[in-house]
This record gives structure tokens, C-alpha cells and sequence, in this order.
């Protein structure tokens, strides 16, 4: 995440586009409480020496004193951090929630609300209001759930943890640097368990890299200033390699002969390579708008939905190394366009995820059987994709790389 989740006049607009932030919960500093005394004897010693070290790094004394004097730990952060679900969720599952009938609906009047702000940063850096409120949408609710823990803390907390130390530290080091500079202050700059901050869900490194100035107070603010949250965003997808002129991506029809290996992030050309080839745009038959370097995105595999994805998809990827994600916020900007508030095709929901433990057997026996499914980690991921792709064609089935409890049993009856 850059890091990481709508009708009015224009005229009442202005008075809308600064937002309170959110503070943090009642609850939040008595959150070190459940720890014991060694555990917040120990963190106290982490904080001390990461307070020499930023003081070497030019954060000064009055910030540190800010930022430090009541630092909390939060065993609830460590508890989300070390938590891994087992239970996965379908691509389709992820855009029933992500798509809900309230977000979609406040979409519109939510886009409406902030024309005026998304708008201007849709001209400064080329990316479309309605992926910019997309993506505000997904990130929190269209500015309602923004999160309510302090950053400080719990990046503090994170980086004792020492599970991601350097991560931590280098993130709590730029949210140090954000406190100096004075964008925000301590008790405003809160965000998600994991330091993810504002109303589109920025990390502090990203924040350093990206946050602008939209509204012209001299503050970076995308906690409270809806006209810095749009450009800010704006200005992260532009340098992540967003393409002006140039969609998302859009729903396809695929010819009937399409072989399904060539739906991978890695077979790339033209939007008018792929209409050689006899593909075509799902909601019309129509012609394919021009895209360079686009990939066919088959996210349930052959028997779901086709997607024509390009270098802003790509984008997208770069905010959140999600395609789920990247296809919410895409589907979203489609309906506040005034599209379909989905994907036309039907997904196969008669397909169960599989959990981690059964993705990481499914890996176990694809490298037993000489298939070479990458390390057993209940992650799926290219390697994964490719050794089922292989083993597809050995049994003569549609090679789309997609695991199912089916292909997982047959190669555990394989044995």
C-alpha cells in the first residue's frame, strides 16, 4: 500500500474540502496495559536507542520529545502483525465487499462533493477523478475510516516487535520527519495498525516521496485536506507510471480458441495486437481503446471474467500489489463514470478458495511430482502459477494457472 480502502453543487464544495481528521480511540492509550513490565521495560530500551539514532539521522530535540515522551506499546499491533489468516478470499468475494451496494452508491455523491478538488488534480497529473475517488473509496471509505492508531506508536511497537525491523525503523524515521516539518502533528497523525496514514492510506516514506500541497497552505495534509488527499494520490500513480489518455483496463470477450497461457502479466502488446487476434471489449463488441504494452487478466481463470489490463493497471499494482485491488478501484472508477458497478461475465462461484495450509500442500505436491510450485508457502504467487500451469498440461487441461481443491486432490491421490 502507498504505503497498504456522492451529489452536490460545486458551490458547497469549498466548504466541505477540508475534513476533520479522525484522533485516536479512547481506548488507544491504555492499549500498553495488557503488556508486562519486562515486555514495556524492554520497549523502552528499543526506544532509546532508536532515539540516539534519529537524533544522528537530524531530527531534533523538540520533535523527539513530541514524538517519544509518551510513546505507547500496542500489543494489539503486534497481535494483528503476527496474525496470518488461513481462510482466503475468492477474487469475487474480495469485490462483493470492496463493491458493496453503500460504496457504490456513495461513490457518486462522493465524487460529486469533490469535483472540484479531484478535478484539479486530474489535470495536473493526468489521473481521472473518478480512479482518484476510487481509490479514496477503497482506502477509507470515502474519508469515514481513515484509522485511529497513532502512527508513532505503532510503528514504535512494529519495529521493537522485530519481526520487519528495518522496515519499521526506516518508516518510523519518515514519519519523524514528517513531525518536524510540521504537516501534522503527534496527535493528529494516525492511521492504520500497520503505519499507513491519511485518508488514502499513505506510509510515511511514501508520504516523504508523494504528499503534495493541493489547497496551497504550505501543509501536506491528507488527513484533513480533501484538495491535498486527491493531488497527493494523483501524484503517487502519476510517478508510478500512469498514463494519460489511457484507461485501466476494461472487460473483454476473448475469441473461443484463446489459448489460456497467453492470459499472464508477462505476454504483452497492443491493445490493437490483442483485436487482431479477435479480442473485443465485453459491454459492446466494440473496438478496443489504445493501450500500450496491455496483458490479458483472467483472475478466476477459464471460467470467469477477461480483462484487457495496461501500464495504468500496472499503476494501480504499484499503490497495492493486489490485482484484486487494482481490479476494485478500476471497477469502482467504472461505475462513478457511469459504468456497469461490475464485471458483465459471471465468476465461478461455485469454486471454494483454498486456505493456506491447502495452497501450501497443493505446493508440496506440485515440487514432489517434479512440477516446481516454488517454496510451500501458502502464498500464491508467479512461481506457484507457473508449476500448476505445468501440471495442467500434463493432464490435458486448460493451463490457466488457477488452484482448485480439485487439481489438489488429484495430485494428492497422484502420489
Amino acid at each position: 500500500m502507498a504505503l497498504a480502502g456522492c451529489a452536490g453543487a460545486p458551490a458547497a464544495v469549498s466548504q466541505a474540502t477540508t475534513a476533520p481528521a479522525p484522533t485516536p480511540t479512547a481506548s488507544a492509550p491504555a492499549d500498553s496495559a495488557s503488556a508486562d513490565d519486562a515486555t514495556l521495560q524492554a520497549f523502552a530500551r528499543w526506544v532509546a536507542q532508536f532515539r540516539e539514532h534519529a537524533r544522528g539521522e537530524g531530527i531534533d530535540e523538540a520533535t523527539l520529545r513530541v514524538a517519544f515522551d509518551d510513546v505507547r506499546y500496542l500489543p494489539r499491533v503486534v497481535e494483528r502483525d503476527d496474525s496470518q489468516p488461513e481462510l482466503v478470499r475468492t477474487v469475487w468475494d474480495y469485490l462483493d465487499r470492496a463493491l458493496s451496494q453503500q460504496r457504490l452508491a456513495t461513490g457518486r455523491e462522493k465524487l460529486a462533493q469533490v469535483r472540484a478538488e479531484a478535478d484539479a488534480a486530474a489535470a495536473r497529473y493526468g489521473v481521472p477523478a473518478e480512479v482518484l475517488v476510487a481509490i479514496w473509496g477503497l482506502e477509507s471509505n470515502y474519508g469515514g475510516n481513515a484509522g485511529s492508531t497513532p502512527t508513532i506508536d505503532a510503528l514504535a511497537t512494529l519495529g521493537f516487535q522485530g519481526r520487519r525491523e528495518a522496515w519499521a525503523r526506516r518508516q518510523l524515521l519518515a514519519a519523524l520527519q514528517i513531525l518536524q516539518a510540521g504537516d501534522i502533528d503527534r496527535a493528529r497523525m494516525v492511521g492504520s495498525w500497520a503505519g499507513a496514514m491519511g485518508q488514502t492510506q499513505f506510509l510515511p516514506t511514501s508520504y516523504l516521496a508523494y504528499a503534495v500541497d493541493g489547497d496551497g497552505d504550505g501543509r501536506r495534509d491528507i488527513w484533513g485536506s480533501l484538495a491535498d488527499v486527491m493531488a497527493s494520490t494523483a501524484h503517487f500513480l502519476a510517478r508510478a507510471g500512469w498514463q494519460a489518455g489511457q484507461p485501466w483496463g476494461l472487460e473483454v470477450r476473448l475469441p473461443a480458441r484463446f489459448d489460456p497461457e497467453r492470459a499472464d502479466a508477462q505476454v504483452r502488446q497492443s491493445s490493437e495486437a490483442w483485436a487482431a487476434e479477435g479480442v473485443l471489449s465485453a459491454m459492446d463488441g466494440a473496438a478496443l481503446p489504445a493501450m500500450t504494452d496491455a496483458a490479458v487478466l483472467r483472475p478466476a481463470g477459464v471460467r470467469g471474467p477477461a480483462f484487457l489490463v495496461g501500464p495504468n493497471f500496472r499503476a494501480l499494482l504499484r499503490y497495492n500489489n493486489s490485482s484484486s485491488y487494482a481490479l476494485a478501484v478500476g471497477l469502482l472508477a467504472q461505475h462513478l463514470a457511469g459504468g456497469p458497478p461490475g464485471a458483465l461475465a459471471a465468476w465461478p462461484r461455485e469454486l471454494a478458495a483454498l486456505t493456506r495450509s491447502q495452497l501450501q500442500a497443493l505446493q508440496a505436491a506440485l515440487n514432489e511430482r517434479g512440477f516446481d510450485g516454488g517454496t510451500p508457502d501458502g502464498l500464491m504467487g508467479p512461481a506457484t502459477r507457473a508449476g500448476i500451469r505445468r501440471y495442467q498440461r500434463s493432464i490435458g487441461v486448460p493451463a490457466d494457472g488457477y488452484p482448485t481443491l480439485e487439481l489438489l486432490q488429484r495430485l494428492q491421490q497422484e502420489r
